[in-house]
């Protein structure tokens, strides 16, 4: 079995990779200081597939430790990239933080994948990189633009970064550009855990809903859209998960066409963020406290993808529309609350 390296493992997206990874096949390891994420999230990993997966607590900025993981497993075949700080609003307020975790980490990572000769590297990016575009839907080759927050620019700059390096090194990259995942695992047995107070919508909502938060906000209404609120593509983290596996399936295979590629991840759907409220009230039947307050700084207006070039060259297909979305998010809370009041209980 090839042996895959993921990055910031315990995370949302990097949990569900790893078990869609296992469930086709693959070999896997992970690194994750948890700095951001939970290694509850393994436990979870282990009940779906029966995988105890081994996760390096270490941090990418640390160069020796992380090349300690690459002599360690020298059969590392491919390695998936997530481990990235990623909240808008927090980039803003804290944008050295940022630059210093997402490229410093990014930096040492490919060091040791040139230095162990690892042959595929996917990267985690983001829509972020479109800024505020001038036609919706996004493709691939729709124009960057200044980047709306320090978070968008790390992701802008990793990519360039990997550009440079994918034309001198034996390494292939793929760029994978997803939009706003969303969901969790049928199982309800991993979810999006955020640490402290959610910077993003769907949790803010379930956390609403089971009365974690008082209420939640809306940020602004004045937004030239259909209802005044930004428009986002929002995509099941299950959808998203088996992307990855798909892109390090077609560069283990030699079907990539240059060495560094580019691929949208996303349904194609615009939603505003009004929509996305009411319709988890009506698969919850919970009406949400929500208010609407003033815009914040980072967001862009309106984003949603064009997907074609995904579903054509990686066979990428889109299981779960937004009523599924919202309901295993749900379920994922309800899950969290109870363990959390029968911890308490005892």
């Amino acid at each position: 079995m090839a042996k895959i390296l993921v990055t910031g493992g315990c995370g949302f997206i990097g949990s569900h990779t790893l078990v869609d990874l296992i469930e086709n096949g693959f070999q896997v390891i992970s690194i994750d200081n948890n700095s951001r994420s939970s290694a509850y999230s393994l436990q979870g990993i282990a009940e779906i597939t029966g995988t105890q997966v081994k996760n390096y607590t270490i941090d990418l900025k640390n160069y020796d430790e992380t090349r300690a993981v690459f002599q360690e497993n020298p059969d590392i075949t491919g390695v998936i990239h997530f481990a990235a700080y990623k909240a808008v609003g927090e980039s803003v307020a804290e944008p050295i933080l940022y630059y210093e975790n997402n490229l410093f980490g990014l930096i040492n990572l490919i060091k040791c994948v040139e230095e162990f000769n690892v042959p595929d590297f996917v990267f985690s990016s983001s829509c972020t990189v479109y800024g505020n575009p001038d036609e919706i839907p996004v493709t691939e080759n729709t124009p960057t633009k200044k980047a709306e927050s320090p978070y968008g620019a790390t992701k802008q700059m990793g990519e360039e970064i990997l550009r440079d390096f994918s034309k001198k090194a034996t390494s292939s990259v793929i760029l994978l550009r997803y939009f706003n995942p969303v969901g969790a695992h049928p199982s309800a047995l991993i979810g999006e855990l955020p640490i402290g107070r959610p910077q993003n919508l769907v949790p803010a909502i379930t956390q609403t809903a089971i009365g974690k938060l008082p209420k939640m906000m809306v940020y602004g209404n004045d937004y030239p859209t259909r209802d005044g609120s930004c428009i986002r593509d929002y995509i099941h983290v299950c959808d998203i998960a088996h992307a990855h596996t798909l892109a390090i399936q077609y560069l283990a295979a030699k079907k990539n066409k240059t060495h560094c590629e580019v691929f949208n991840l996303g349904t194609g759907d615009g939603v505003t963020v009004l929509e996305a409220i009411h319709t988890f009230e009506e698969v919850s039947g919970v009406a949400l406290n929500y208010e609407i307050g003033p815009r914040r700084p980072g967001d862009v207006i309106a984003i949603y993808a064009n997907n074609n070039l995904a579903v054509q060259e990686l066979g990428w297909e889109i299981h779960y529309d937004l009523k599924a979305m919202m309901k295993t998010a749900w379920a994922w809370e309800q899950r969290i609350f109870q363990a959390e009041q029968q911890a308490k209980n005892n």
